[in-house]
C-alpha cells in the first residue's frame, strides 16, 4: 500500500466486512500523530475538553506519554533492528524475576502438598502454555498499530468487548496490588526486629511506580533494559545460598487421586499466573513497526517468558520444601512469604555475612525489584480505562493511572494479611477470561481470516497475505464496521459455565472438580477454553451470514 503525505489526514477507512481491509486499494495516510488531531482548535469542544487539551499538551512539555489508545500509525513506529528484539527478550525477563513468583512457588507444598519433582514439573508446563498465548497476543501490537483490548473488538465488538476490559482491570489491579504486598512483606522483614510496617513498603513501592507509569511505556522500556540485572544476580545468590536446604526426597502428599487433582491445580494456578499478561501484551509493543518479524518477536517472547517464570518459581519451590526441616523457615513463613525470601538469604549456612547486611541488602534489592513487574498492570490499566468508551478516552492516561494506584493500594493495605489466600483464589480465577479469549481469537484467525477458512469455505474469498494483513485495522473505533461480537460473547459465557462447573478454589469446587482426589482438581482453564472453542465456529458462521460483518 502507499503512504501519502504525513500532513494529511488519516482516511483509510472504507466498507469492510468483518473489520477485514477493503478489497480495493486505497491510499492508506499516515496522518498528523493521533494527539495532533485530538487536538485540532477548528473542532468545536466542550470546556472540558479544552481543560484535557491543555492538560495533555502540559504531558508533552515534560516529555510524558500522552497519547491514549488511539491507533500508532506506521509513520509514529520505532524502526526496527536486532536490538528491538532484544529489548522485547529484556522486557520480560525484568518483569518476572520477581518476588511475587517466588512466593507464588512456594504455595506448592505449603497449600498443594507437592513434591518438589512434581511442583517444578508442573510449573514448566503451565508457565509453557501460558507463555505461549502471552506471546502470540504480543504479535498483534506491531502490526495493529492497537493496543491489547481495542484488538478484542475484533472478535467481541465494540460492546461485549467492554466485559473483557472490566475484568483485565480487575486482573491488572490485583496483580499490582499482591506486588505491594510482598514488598512490603520483605522490607518490613529486613528492618530491626519488624519495626517498618508493611504499611511503609507498600506506599514506597506504590508511589515509585506512580512516578515511572507517569513517563510512559519508552521510559520503562529504557528501565527494562537494566532491571533484569540485578534481580538476575540475586536470585541467582538466593538459589545458590538456599538450595541445599531443599526437600527433593519427599513424596507429594495424598493418595494417587488427590496427588493428581493437586497436579493440575498448581499447574492452572501457575498457567493463570502467565497467561493473565495476554490481557494486555500488545500494549508494550505498539510502537514496533509493522515489519517486524511476528516469528521472532513470538520466539523472544515465549523464551523470555517461560525462563523468566520458572527460575523464581522452583526457587520459591525449594525455599518452601524445607520449611519442615529448617526452624528458621518454618518461623519466618508464619510471619509471611516476604519473610521467607529473607530467610532464604540470612539463615544462610555459609558464607557468614549472609547473616549480617549483605542478606538484608540483597532482600531489599528482590523487594524493589517488583517495581518493574508493577509497572506493566499499573500503565495497561490506564490504557484500559480509556477503552470502556469515547467519555474515559478523554481522561489522559497518565489520570487513569493514578485512580489505579490508588485502588490498588488501599486494597493492598487492606489485604496485607491474607497474600496466600489472594494468591490462590485471585490468580486460578482470572486466568478462566484470558484463556477463553485467546481461544477465540485463534478461532477467528484461523478459520474465518486465513486461508485455512478459505478452504474449509467459511472465511470470505478473498486472499490475503501475511501476518495480520487480513485485518483493517483502522476501523478500531468504528462500532458499525465492527463485528457485532455475539457469536463470541456467546462462545464466552459457555466457556465460563464450563469453567464454573471444574473449577476448584476455596471458597467453591465446582460439581465435575470434585470428582479428582480429596480436595478437587482446578480444570476450570482447561474445560472453558474447551467448550468455547466447540461452539464458536458454528456461532460465528451464523453470525457472518446474518450480519456480513
Amino acid at each position: 500500500m502507499s503512504h501519502s503525505s504525513p500532513n494529511t489526514e488519516d482516511t483509510e477507512r472504507g466498507p469492510t466486512n468483518l473489520g477485514h481491509k477493503p478489497s480495493l486499494d486505497k491510499d492508506e495516510s499516515d496522518g498528523p500523530s493521533d494527539l495532533d488531531a485530538h487536538n485540532r482548535d477548528d473542532i468545536p469542544r466542550s470546556r472540558f475538553a479544552t481543560y484535557v487539551r491543555d492538560f495533555e499538551r502540559t504531558l508533552l512539555k515534560y516529555n510524558i506519554e500522552a497519547r491514549g489508545v488511539r491507533r500508532v500509525l506506521p509513520h509514529e513506529c520505532h524502526p526496527i533492528t536486532w536490538r528491538s528484539y532484544l529489548q522485547a527478550f529484556f522486557l520480560w525477563l525484568s518483569v518476572n524475576l520477581a518476588a511475587q513468583n517466588v512466593t507464588l512457588g512456594m504455595l506448592a507444598s505449603t497449600i498443594f502438598g507437592l513434591s518438589f519433582r512434581d511442583a517444578s514439573l508442573c510449573a514448566f508446563f503451565g508457565s509453557l502454555i501460558g507463555a505461549t498465548a502471552v506471546s502470540y497476543i504480543a504479535t498483534f501490537g506491531p502490526v495493529s498499530g492497537n493496543r491489547t483490548l481495542i484488538f478484542a473488538r475484533y472478535t467481541f465488538g465494540w460492546y461485549p468487548s467492554k466485559l473483557l476490559v472490566i475484568l483485565n482491570l480487575i486482573v491488572l489491579l490485583g496483580y499490582s496490588m499482591i506486588d505491594l504486598v510482598i514488598a512490603g512483606q520483605i522490607l518490613s522483614a529486613v528492618s530491626v526486629n519488624g519495626s517498618m510496617s508493611i504499611v511503609v513498603g507498600i506506599i514506597v513501592l506504590a508511589i515509585i511506580g506512580w512516578i515511572i507509569t507517569t513517563f510512559g511505556i519508552s521510559v520503562f522500556h529504557a528501565y527494562s533494559r537494566y532491571a533484569f540485572i540485578p534481580q538476575l544476580i540475586t536470585y541467582s545468590i538466593l538459589y545458590g545460598v538456599s538450595s541445599q536446604n531443599y526437600d527433593l526426597s519427599t513424596p507429594s502428599q495424598g493418595d494417587s487421586r488427590t496427588v493428581v487433582g493437586s497436579r493440575i491445580s498448581f499447574l492452572s494456578l501457575t498457567l493463570a499466573a502467565a497467561i493473565t499478561y495476554g490481557g494486555s501484551a500488545a500494549d508494550y509493543f505498539v510502537y514496533y513497526p509493522p515489519s517486524t518479524a511476528p516469528l521472532a518477536l513470538f520466539s523472544v517472547c515465549l523464551l523470555s517468558l517461560l525462563c523468566s517464570f520458572t527460575f523464581p518459581y522452583c526457587i520459591g519451590i525449594g525455599l518452601a520444601s524445607a520449611i519442615p526441616s529448617v526452624p528458621a523457615y518454618s518461623t519466618a513463613y508464619d510471619r509471611s512469604q516476604g519473610a521467607l525470601i529473607v530467610a532464604g538469604f540470612t539463615e544462610a549456612t555459609s558464607p557468614a555475612d549472609f547473616n549480617t547486611g549483605f542478606g538484608k541488602f540483597l532482600s531489599v534489592v528482590a523487594a524493589l525489584g517488583l517495581v518493574a513487574n508493577l509497572i506493566l498492570p499499573t500503565y495497561s490499566s490506564g490504557i484500559d480505562f480509556q477503552v470502556l468508551g469515547r467519555d474515559f478516552e478523554k481522561i489522559p492516561r497518565v489520570v487513569w493511572n493514578s485512580v489505579g494506584i490508588v485502588i490498588y493500594t488501599v486494597c493492598a493495605l487492606a489485604g496485607r494479611g491474607h497474600l496466600a489466600e489472594i494468591f490462590t483464589n485471585f490468580l486460578a480465577l482470572m486466568g478462566y477470561w484470558v484463556i477463553i479469549w485467546v481461544g477465540i481469537t485463534i478461532e477467528e484467525q484461523l478459520l474465518f481470516r486465513s486461508r485455512i477458512g478459505f478452504r474449509l469455505g467459511i472465511g470470505e474469498k478473498e486472499d490475503r497475505r501475511g501476518w495480520g494483513q487480513s485485518y483493517d485495522w483502522t476501523c478500531w473505533d468504528e462500532p458499525e464496521k465492527l463485528p457485532h461480537g455475539i457469536a463470541a460473547f456467546i462462545a464466552f459465557l459457555i466457556g465460563w459455565v464450563g469453567a464454573i462447573l471444574c473449577m476448584a478454589q476455596y471458597w467453591y469446587i465446582g460439581p465435575i472438580a470434585k470428582l479428582v482426589g480429596g480436595h478437587g482438581a482446578d480444570m476450570g482453564n482447561f474445560v472453558g477454553l474447551s467448550w468455547a472453542i466447540l461452539v464458536y465456529p458454528p456461532l460465528r458462521w451464523l453470525e457472518i451470514q446474518r450480519f456480513a460483518r
